[in-house]
């Protein structure tokens, strides 16, 4: 087949005295329904279907080794909840998992971290609460993005979508009888909560996708009856909703991208309404919890910009002791409260740090932290995940993984500093971790910035002398952390001979709060910039070359990726850019799209000529020109509301149109999903084989059978 070419429709837009033309505006569609949108969008998807059928036996040989690593019947770690083990289970053929439960023998405790859930035909039996498989049935897309146990563990409420929107509907059952006890809620976001076992909280959104409601759900009313806790009206910020972990307070914050204040909501006195815990004050950003007769309060300021930690009594908000001093050269990133301890998860020089804190009895005032007790990890780069723990145990439950140390998941005695491996994901197909190498390594930008590149590949393969191939990935915005986590999918790359890279940019949250500042607003191109500096400084070093670099990023990554490939198009063999947020400025310029407007504090606002122009200079689809582009794969989902897929169409019309090389240009539209793309566990490691699979043809490393090479 050819490749479809998109009719051109002049639509001019003018400011600042700057006029651009746009001939592919048409092609945006919010209603999702135009014929010939669609129409073109089948084509795409039709031609890349032709094109890649010509590798199909290698894709689907790719896809069976993927498949082949998972073990497809496994449970997750039970996690002790009241006198209940809660887990989610997989079983063999099912896209999607059961949550279960088994009542614990012995009954409500504070457990141990060796202690093991019975099973067997002896053990208490059973309980499927939710079986996704089934509710999934009908759907082509389908997601639970909250499941959540009441305290006296008798009701669960899960918030479902099925088209990828990311719209919620929420589902209220009695445990016991699986009958639903209400009406669902609808029109929701995925932020649910109990308050107590007889209410919900939860939270909407408004015509442009913005969380500014939240409401609170008398179990058994109508939802027209709900009562609204707040609306937040200006459209720079949006609701988020936590629980503290003994599930007494509920927290609403309200967040831009500089500030952050928070709400609780007692739940015993939820009468009161919410309560002003931290105020708003503009480029102060607070999170909280709270243990005993204390709130515990990450603040941030342009003054502590890494973080401190304060406590202050229930009685005098206004009164904080400092308990963790900000630090220049170490980022607080999060806490974790128990009955007697505090948890605090710290990077510094870009790796993660927890550290354990003994916690004086509740009722005794807390002045300061005795010396606390850190964790020790032993990869050179490694990824730590907090996990759900009971707040009136001892026990905190971690996930740890590295580029070759596949998923685990430790229970730590705080008391006598002792971690338990609980589990470690099962990788079947001769996987051996003692054949992979992980490093860690620093290239220099091009104004003097050290950026840290963490590094995979298989010892017997790698040759490390300029001809092997790489994928380096990126994504450098929203303070965001790319930690190095383990992959199973990956490994049919690093089996095939890859470096595997990933490129921690400014932009991101690795290296602390400043390196989030800056890489972004009128320092957004050090993004681009670090990542150019990162490929050329692997090439330098001979781990890999341009004619074996293919690099790799997803939403805001795929601005990166955009941008790059205008920038430096001779640097690169092949680019996946998956749903890429490429057309910056003309987004950012329309406050009906979603999430624009609390946008403006991460992107700028176009609206002011400095950013308008400087906007300009990188967006993607507004500095592609006639020149040489590498191979390049595109994504997008209709249904995304987070990167409008008119973005990557327009972006892969316009290349079509303008660059004069002969090289591979694939678009990929799924129609039934959003940002996430497919939703099943299956499907998702289909795209993994047809993205591999591309990667290899672009490479020019598709061998005759499609075997390992």
């Amino acid at each position: 087949m050819e490749p479809p070419v998109a009719k051109k429709l002049k639509h001019e837009m003018e400011m600042f005295g700057d006029v651009r033309i746009d001939n592919y505006y048409w092609l945006r569609d919010d209603s999702r329904s135009n014929p010939e949108v669609l129409s073109y969008l089948n084509q795409e998807n039709s031609y890349t279907e032709s094109v890649m059928s010509e590798i199909k036996s290698l894709q689907d040989e790719i896809y069976t080794e993927l498949r082949g690593r998972i073990k497809e019947d496994d449970i997750t770690v039970p996690s002790r909840k009241g006198c209940y083990f809660y887990y989610d289970k997989n079983l063999e053929e099912k896209q999607y998992v059961q949550h279960c439960r088994r009542r614990i023998p012995e009954g409500e405790g504070p457990g141990s971290v060796h202690e093991l859930m019975p099973t067997g035909p002896d053990a208490p039996e059973e309980e499927i609460l939710l079986d996704e498989n089934v509710r999934s049935q009908g759907h082509e897309y389908y997601r639970v993005g909250a499941f959540e146990i009441s305290s006296n563990n008798k009701l669960m409420a899960y918030a479902e979508d099925t088209k990828g929107d990311e719209i919620y509907t929420v589902n209220i059952m009695d445990i016991e009888t699986q009958s639903p006890i209400e009406k669902p809620l609808t029109g929701v976001t995925e932020a649910i909560e109990w308050a107590g076992d007889e209410a919900l909280v939860y939270v909407t959104m408004d015509e442009i996708h913005r969380p500014d409601k939240v409401w609170l759900h008398k179990i058994g009313s109508n939802q027209s009856e709900d009562r609204c806790l707040y609306h937040e009206k200006d459209d720079m910020f949006s609701l988020d909703l936590q629980a503290s972990e003994n599930k007494k307070y509920l927290f609403v914050a309200s967040e831009s991208k500089t500030t952050r204040f928070v709400f609780y909501l007692d739940v015993l006195k939820q009468e009161q309404g919410l309560v002003v815990l931290t105020p708003r004050v503009e480029g102060v950003d607070t999170d909280v919890s709270h243990r005993g007769d204390h709130f515990f309060i990450k603040r941030r300021s342009d003054e502590v910009f890494n973080s401190e930690l304060c406590v202050c009594t229930l009685d005098n908000l206004t009164a904080t002791t400092v308990l963790l001093p900000h630090r220049e050269s170490v980022k607080l990133d999060d806490m974790q409260l128990f009955s007697d301890h505090l948890v605090v998860y710290e990077r510094e020089n870009g790796l993660h740090k927890v550290t354990v804190f003994s916690l004086p009895p509740v009722g005794q005032k807390i002045v300061g932290l005795q010396t606390g007790r850190a964790i020790n990890f032993i990869d050179p780069a490694y990824s730590v995940d907090r996990m759900e723990s009971q707040f009136s145990s001892h026990i905190l439950r971690f996930g740890y993984s590295s580029l070759r140390t596949p998923n685990s998941v430790y229970d730590h005695d705080m008391s006598t500093n002792t971690s338990v491996l609980k589990k470690v994901d099962l990788v079947l197909g001769g996987f051996d971790v003692k054949h992979y190498v992980t490093e860690r390594k620093w290239a220099v930008a091009e104004d003097g910035t050290q950026v840290p590149i963490s590094i995979v590949y298989r010892k017997d393969l790698a040759k490390l002398d300029g001809s092997d191939p790489m994928v380096l990935y990126g994504y450098g915005s929203y303070e965001i952390y790319v930690d190095p986590y383990f992959s199973a999918p990956r490994l049919s790359l690093l089996d095939r001979g890859f470096v595997y890279a990933i490129a921690h940019i400014r932009g991101g949250g690795e290296m602390g709060r400043k390196w989030y500042e800056n890489g972004k607003l009128l320092k957004k191109k050090n993004t681009f910039t670090d990542f150019i500096a990162c490929a050329e400084y692997l090439i330098t070093i001979k781990y890999c070359s341009k004619a074996k670099l293919c690099i790799n990023g997803r939403s805001a990554g795929g601005l990166l990726i955009g941008s790059v490939l205008n920038m430096r198009p001779d640097l690169f063999k092949a680019a996946v850019a998956g749903v890429p947020f490429v057309d910056v400025l003309t987004t950012m310029l329309d406050p009906t799209i979603p999430l624009t407007t609390s946008e403006w504090e991460e992107w700028g606002d176009p609206r002011k000529e400095e950013f308008y122009f400087y906007m300009k200079s990188y967006s993607p689809v507004d500095n592609i020109k006639p020149q040489d582009y590498p191979n390049i794969l595109v994504t997008a989902g209709l249904n995304d509301p987070r990167v409008l897929y008119s973005e990557p169409t327009k972006f892969v019309a316009k290349l079509r149109d303008l660059k004069t090389d002969k090289n591979f240009l694939l678009f990929k539209c799924e129609m039934a999903a959003g940002h996430s793309s497919k939703s099943g566990r299956f499907e998702k490691l289909e795209e993994d084989a047809f993205t591999y699979a591309f990667i290899l043809r672009a490479l020019d490393m598709v061998p005759p059978n499609g075997s390992l090479i």
